[in-house]
C-alpha cells in the first residue's frame, strides 16, 4: 500500500534516543515479566517512525518524544500481562475497540504473535495508517475493520466470538461495557484500560456491566514503570451470553449509558 506521505528524515541524534528508549522499554518490560526478540524490538522501532511521520499530518496522538511513546503509549499497551501472564496468550483472539493509533491493539500483536487481533475503529484515516503500519511490521495476525462498535458487533460472525476484548478509548465504563462486552465470549474477558481514579466511575460501570453478563473481576491500580502514570486495568469476565438487545443503535451508549 503506498503511502501519501513521504518518507521519514531521522537524525542520528533521533535514532540514539529511540536506542535509549528502547532500553528503557526493555528493563521495564521485564518487570511485567516480558522480553523481546531483536525483531520485535524492530517492529516497535518501525512502528515509532511510521506513527510520527502520519501525525505530522493528522492528529493521531499528543505524544510524539521516543522515551515517552515507547512508555505512555507501548509499554501502557502491555501492562495487561499483570492480569493475563505470556503463558496463557496462546492461540488467543482479541479485538482492540475504539483502537485510534492501534493502542493497546498493535504493541499486543507484535509482542504476542499467536494471538490473533482484530482492530476496529470508526474513523477511515486511522484505519488508513494502521494498515499501512500492520504490513510495514509484516502482522500477518492484525485485521484491520473500519466499522463502529454498535453496527459491528451486531454481524453474528463477530458478535461474542472473542476471547478477549480490550479497549484504551476515552469514555466511560458504562459506555465502554456496552461497546465491548458483546463481542465477549462466555467465560473470555473484558479489559477497560482507565486513568488512576476511577471510584466515581465503578457504581455505574458494574450496573452496566452486570446488565450486558459480565462481573468485574480484578481492579489493579499500579504507577506505570519509569513514569508518574498512575494506570487503572480493570479486569470483567463475561458470565452470561449479553442479551440481544445490545449494544443498542449507534450513538445511543454514550448518549443513554447503561446503568446510570
Amino acid at each position: 500500500m503506498s503511502n501519501p506521505i513521504g518518507s521519514a528524515n531521522i537524525s542520528s541524534n533521533e535514532n540514539e534516543k529511540i536506542l535509549a528508549a528502547e532500553n528503557k522499554f526493555e528493563e521495564n518490560l521485564a518487570l511485567f515479566g516480558l522480553s523481546l526478540s531483536s525483531a520485535q524490538l524492530a517492529q516497535f522501532r518501525k512502528f515509532y517512525k511510521n506513527l510520527v511521520k502520519w501525525n505530522e499530518v493528522m492528529n493521531l496522538t499528543a505524544i510524539t518524544e521516543e522515551e515517552e511513546v515507547y512508555s505512555k503509549h507501548f509499554l501502557d499497551s502491555l501492562s495487561l500481562v499483570g492480569l493475563i501472564p505470556p503463558r496463557s496468550f496462546e492461540k488467543l483472539t482479541v479485538i482492540d475497540i475504539g483502537t485510534g493509533a492501534g493502542f493497546p491493539g498493535l504493541p499486543i500483536a507484535i509482542a504476542f504473535p499467536q494471538v490473533q487481533v482484530t482492530l476496529l475503529d470508526s474513523l477511515q484515516k486511522r484505519v488508513r495508517f494502521l494498515e499501512e503500519t500492520a504490513e510495514l511490521l509484516g502482522l500477518e495476525n492484525v485485521r484491520v475493520v473500519h466499522a463502529r462498535a454498535e453496527d459491528y458487533a451486531r454481524i453474528e460472525r463477530e458478535r461474542e466470538k472473542y476471547d478477549i476484548a480490550v479497549s484504551r478509548a476515552v469514555a466511560k465504563l458504562n459506555v465502554l461495557a456496552e461497546y465491548c462486552i458483546p463481542f465477549v465470549k462466555k467465560g473470555g474477558y473484558f479489559i477497560a484500560y482507565k486513568a488512576e481514579r476511577l471510584k466515581e466511575e465503578m457504581e455505574e460501570g458494574k450496573k452496566a456491566v452486570n446488565i450486558l453478563g459480565g462481573r468485574v473481576d480484578q481492579v489493579i491500580s499500579f504507577t506505570l514503570p519509569g513514569t508518574d502514570y498512575g494506570r487503572t486495568l480493570v479486569q470483567i469476565i463475561k458470565d452470561k451470553h449479553t442479551s440481544g438487545k445490545y449494544p443498542r443503535k449507534a450513538g445511543t451508549p454514550a448518549k443513554d449509558p447503561l446503568g446510570a
